[in-house]
């Protein structure tokens, strides 16, 4: 697995996820479940990670749709 992003927006990591279905490319959100230990305050950064070979064209998609980093 390989991380695309590290972010603290909910939209952002939901249009992520929702463009690369879209697109046939699983992605997968962790650390969400982390705002029970932080008190959701939604200070620790949630990660979008894909498998090693959908890295490139994950990245090209995210790119394109304006949602790199």
């Amino acid at each position: 697995m390989k991380e695309l992003f590290r972010t603290t927006d909910p939209l952002r990591m939901t249009r992520a996820i929702d463009l690369l279905d879209d697109q046939g490319v699983r992605a997968f959100a962790f650390d969400q479940h982390m705002s029970v230990l932080e008190g959701s305050i939604g200070i620790l950064p949630q990660r979008l990670m894909v498998a090693d070979r959908d890295h490139f064209i994950a990245t090209a998609i995210l790119r394109d749709a304006g949602l790199d980093e």
